[in-house]
């Protein structure tokens, strides 16, 4: 039998959830982990395949003979806007443990916007019992997904599943069933209609700053929550966050869930800590689960080698 190619990792994830995957991992391959030590210096020259997310940025110079480099999330703005790529395949990961999470997360800060949650908990430290009114029901309310990919329709079925009304805007068309969808020339008819703002969208020249003080004033000021309210699990590059500040302190937003930011960790000074209805969570969304993105590389591997073609390869014109 052949011997198999090797697979360079270069993972700024928790480094006990890699060991640990490694353990069960790419059978027959030697896996060279840059996080150890003793390949700090290592010569990488004829290795094929790249795992990676947010490497050393010399790693695809040294590694001159890849093939294929595979994204270690969903997200593959940190390869393409910061690192010189040589003209290969870029595979971003797509599994069902990461969908559902961001899933959980979208439909857990809808859900907590809806039912007060962010007041009510204000209401608990000051010890204050008092029934907030008026409680809108979920088809009250219309959840407006910006990014209309795998991940994006996965969270407007389940956000259908409890009740809210739906719609959906993506750069092109897309056919959902049961969800209204808008394309680019469509937007202002979108926000329109929104409540509650799901950005899910990939971070691309187009996206950038996309959600700032112009795109919050367009949405629906009225509605049954009185106040529309932006979530954000996307790109924290997508969005303008002293408009996100200025927003919520003018009562043009009535709420915030934030899990990406402009700058990573976010600053202790940041004003967004202090606010009572905003939710901020450490880019913790939808943390990939390792050794799921060990099994789908394993699987993309062994279709490059039998000569079927990659699945999730990244449009790098399109940035996603």
């Amino acid at each position: 039998m052949a011997k198999k190619s090797p697979v360079v990792i270069d993972l700024k994830f928790g480094r006990a959830s890699v060991t640990a995957a490694l353990g069960n991992a790419f059978a027959g391959r030697e896996v060279i982990d840059m996080a150890l030590p003793e390949n700090a210096g290592r010569d990488l020259s004829g290795i094929p395949y790249a795992v990676v997310w947010k490497p050393d940025p010399q790693l695809f110079a040294r590694a001159g003979d890849l093939k294929v480099i595979f994204s270690g999330g969903a997200g593959v703005d940190h390869i393409l806007s910061a690192y010189e790529l040589p003209d290969l395949p870029v595979v971003r990961f797509v599994d069902r443990s990461l969908t559902d999470r961001m899933s959980e997360w979208v439909v857990l800060q809808a859900l907590a916007h809806l039912r007060r949650v962010p007041a009510y908990a204000v209401q608990q430290r000051a010890r204050v019992w008092h029934e907030i009114d008026p409680q809108p029901e979920a088809r009250d309310v219309t959840v407006g997904i910006m990014g209309l990919g795998v991940l994006g329709q996965d969270a407007a079925r389940k956000l259908k599943v409890m009740g809210f009304n739906v719609i959906g805007w993506s750069r092109t068309a897309k056919m959902i069933d049961g969800i209204k969808t808008f394309d680019a020339a469509g937007l202002d008819a979108f926000l329109g209609g929104t409540d509650i703002l799901v950005g899910l969208l990939p971070l691309t020249p187009d996206t950038r700053g996309i959600y700032d003080a112009r795109l919050f004033a367009r949405l629906r000021q009225g509605g049954a929550l009185g106040k529309p309210v932006f979530i954000n699990a996307g790109r924290g590059g997508s969005q303008v966050e002293v408009d996100v500040v200025a927003a919520l302190e003018k009562g043009v937003l009535g709420g915030a869930s934030l899990d990406v930011f402009e700058r990573e960790p976010l600053s202790p000074e940041s004003p967004l800590w202090g606010m009572e209805s905003v939710i901020v969570t450490p880019h913790a969304a939808a943390a990939s689960d390792v050794r799921a993105l060990f099994a789908h590389v394993e699987e993309q591997i062994e279709r490059f080698e039998s000569g079927m073609s990659l699945q999730h390869v990244v449009d790098r014109k399109a940035g996603y």
